[in-house]
């Protein structure tokens, strides 16, 4: 059974990591002819929905629920890269720091095909911790896990939709612009999108515990928090914040909570 499992799984996923591969091709392809390298994000995110389309069409009978909560989470963030930071808008501050970096030629388009799919290949990573309860059995003894996992991820895509709803409407104020958003969720986390969706992934792995070898899918999230603390999630918006906004965002940084919403603290009085 064991041998079943994984067997599954690692078909599942290199089906996936195939699928994400053919999707930001396409997705380089057009971002390289409209000048907006910005569409990596909307590739990885609708990846997901790309990869649980296979799983559904291979497997036959998915874990509906999950699929249900992976299909809206998925389809509504790249949505939402798509319409509010992409379509329409001039690219965004990090892909124009790449940009400068690796070149305007044929030299940068080589470097941003293999962050393409460097992106795809990280989607399949990830996607370990949603494959399992597509390709097994759930184990009765931890039924709830399902449940509790779903309630979490709902949670969490919640929180993520609403502070991008929060964000994008701030944003259409014309006298907003220059200035830091600390309305909403935002004013007890500097970054409440990244929380709800670390949260989303939290509510897979929970769900994914309840069938064999369920236990893998913790790397998903692990995952997540380490870039979104680490690598393209904080460090990378805070530096652009950083650049547009000055000493406004800085004042936020010291009395926001980074990443967990948290009641806001008491700027520190001038020296």
């Amino acid at each position: 059974m064991i041998a079943t499992v994984l067997a599954a799984t690692a078909t599942s996923l290199l089906g996936f990591w195939a699928a994400a591969a053919a999707l930001q091709l396409g997705l380089w392809a057009w971002g390289r002819r409209v000048g907006n390298w910005a569409w990596v994000d909307v590739g990885w995110s609708a990846s997901f929905a790309v990869g649980v389309a296979v799983w559904i069409a291979w497997r036959g009978e998915p874990p509906w629920p999950l699929a249900a909560l992976i299909l809206t989470w998925s389809l509504r963030l790249a949505f939402h890269l798509a319409r509010d930071r992409v379509i329409g808008h001039p690219e965004e501050g990090r892909y124009v720091e790449l940009r400068r970096r690796w070149g305007q030629g044929g030299d940068g388009a080589r470097a941003f095909f293999v962050f393409y799919q460097a992106q795809a290949l990280l989607a399949a990573v990830l996607a370990v911790a949603m494959v399992v309860p597509f390709v097994a059995a759930p184990l009765d003894a931890r039924a709830g896990l399902r449940g509790v996992g779903l309630a979490i991820g709902v949670a969490g895509l919640i929180t993520e939709a609403v502070a991008d709803a929060q964000l994008a409407a701030w944003k259409r104020v014309p006298a907003h612009r220059g200035k830091v958003c600390d309305v909403g969720l935002w004013r007890w986390s500097r970054h409440p999108n990244y929380f709800g969706e670390w949260c989303v992934w939290i509510g897979y792995a929970v769900y994914a515990t309840a069938y064999p070898w369920g236990a893998i899918a913790w790397i998903g999230p692990a995952i997540i928090l380490a870039s979104i603390w680490k690598v393209t999630g904080i460090p990378a918006t805070e530096a652009q914040a950083l650049r547009s906004r000055g000493d406004a965002y800085r004042r936020y940084q010291a009395t926001t909570s980074a990443f967990v919403p948290w009641p806001p603290r008491r700027a520190p009085e001038a020296t």
